[in-house]
């Protein structure tokens, strides 16, 4: 009889291996209120590597870290209409507190816009004050209807930028900056994930926003996941905050911003893009255990796995030693391919004779004796190759599954089909939008026929990237 595979196969029902790899790999457990989760040490030891990796681009782009409170009072949110009518059905409002009715209900933080522009109102006074870069690293609530570990939950965590400019020019190109230069940097360079990054079309913009910067990538059913965004909100809330500054010329002016933000959203799409049917698969410069060094059997092989650790970390390789030679070798091996590292080096009695080691590869697959005294200058080259190669995949499954198509039937033949439709969207324009979201297809972004990021909506020659989405 056939052993029962540990994780349901992609090919078999894609939603269903992605939780099977969530809770196999020991990434996350559903919270006790529905739409919540808890995020595992091994899931939780991602995000953070995330948080670092991210938190260096956002400090090389000039923003400061701060932290703003989490309750907001209700009032807040009514001060910029459009931005209160797009969040009004995901707000979780408290009314009562130390066991009295609240004199104004408060609301669990959505998103920070609000109470953000309610201090920078005080902050900036002159010309002098500006530009104001602020981000922070928190949580957020959104009540969500749909809930899924990752992808959709009602309490997630996320870095938020708010900025404040002195023109609209300067205020574009810092929401720009951040789309490039820190997400798209991070996502392609790091996560190992091919994202397009585009414009969103009017219907799809952030509630309060004149414009939306978006990265989406190609999930492995060939789905949209948006990875992350970046928004000018122009003057709606300056206007709305009377936030204004004294220019050079002794005039009052009102600030022009930004705000940007990526989520525990990303750990969801590092998962489908490049996991497999035996778990995941974690790029190089993402993991925090890049290598791990296994004992097999013996006191002896313990000693060396240790000794080697000790070695790999000092060259700067981020490494876990697996000493426990009482549990059965095959059952871990097994949770590290489904944990995702992406080298393991097997070490036993019989290696130790032979001065060699098992090097194990996760991203390319397949095992190969090697020289013990050969793994320090060999690894270094392997996680760079397997990097590589987890960007490539991820290109190749996005431009593979990508159609041109000229009409708006055949846009949603793609889309649900399992991939990605590009289509003028002078022909398409918010009309088939509205046609296609009949069907569950949206519009995911807009981009110019060379690939970059278009001016404005109807400008010459933009594209519509058309797709199923999470």
């Amino acid at each position: 009889m056939a052993k029962a595979p540990v994780l349901t196969p992609q090919a078999e029902d894609f939603p269903r291996w992605y939780q099977d790899l969530i809770n196999k790999a020991e990434l996350a457990d559903n919270g006790p209120v529905r739409g919540t989760m808890v995020i595992r040490p091994y899931g939780y030891g991602l995000w953070e590597r995330m948080q670092q990796e991210m938190d260096a681009r956002i400090k090389e782009a000039g923003a400061q870290n701060a932290y703003f409170p989490l309750f907001i009072p209700q009032s807040y949110l009514t001060k910029e209409a459009e931005h209160v009518e797009g969040f009004a059905p995901e707000l979780a409002v408290v009314t009562h507190g130390g066991g009295k009715e609240l004199e104004e209900p408060v609301v669990v933080r959505p998103t920070s816009e609000t109470i953000i522009n309610d201090y920078f109102s005080k902050w900036v006074q002159s010309y002098r004050d500006l530009p104001l870069l602020i981000n922070q690293w928190a949580n957020v609530v959104r009540w969500e209807m749909r809930p899924r570990v990752f992808l959709r939950t009602s309490e997630f965590l996320w870095q938020e930028g708010h900025t404040a400019h002195a023109t609209y020019e300067e205020a574009r190109d810092y929401a720009a900056r951040i789309h490039t230069d820190v997400y798209g940097d991070f996502m392609k360079n790091v996560l190992g994930i091919d994202v397009v990054l585009g414009r969103k079309t009017a219907k799809e913009r952030f509630a309060g926003a004149i414009n939306t910067l978006t990265l989406e990538g190609m999930m492995g059913d060939g789905k949209a996941l948006q990875m992350g965004t970046s928004h000018e909100l122009g003057t709606n809330f300056a206007k709305a905050f009377n936030t204004q500054y004294l220019s050079k010329e002794g005039k009052q002016e009102l600030v022009w911003q930004t705000s940007w933000g990526v989520s525990t959203r990303m750990v969801g799409g590092l998962i489908m893009s490049h996991g497999d049917d035996n778990g995941l698969r974690v790029p190089p410069r993402l993991a925090h255990i890049q290598v791990v060094v296994m004992a097999i059997k013996g006191d002896e092989a313990v000693a060396k796995v240790r000794e080697l650790g000790d070695q790999l970390k000092a060259a700067g390789i981020r490494v876990h030693v697996d000493d426990r030679v009482d549990t059965p070798f095959g059952r871990r091996a097994v949770d590290w391919e489904l944990k995702g590292v992406p080298v393991r080096i097997e070490i036993g009695p019989r290696d130790l004779e032979n001065g060699t080691a098992m090097l194990a590869r996760r991203i390319p697959g397949g095992k190969e004796p090697v020289q013990i005294t050969e793994l320090l200058d060999l690894l270094p080259k392997v996680l760079d190759e397997d990097q590589a190669q987890l960007l490539r995949e991820s290109r190749e499954r996005r431009e593979s599954r990508t159609t041109d198509v000229a009409t708006l039937e055949e846009a949603a033949e793609a889309a649900i089909a399992g991939g990605w439709a590009r289509i003028p969207w002078a022909d398409l324009g918010p009309e088939g939008e509205a046609k296609l979201a009949e069907q569950a297809v949206s519009v995911r972004c807009l981009i110019a026929e060379d690939g970059s990021v278009p001016v404005a909506d109807d400008a010459p020659g933009t594209l519509a990237i058309v797709a199923r989405s999470y």
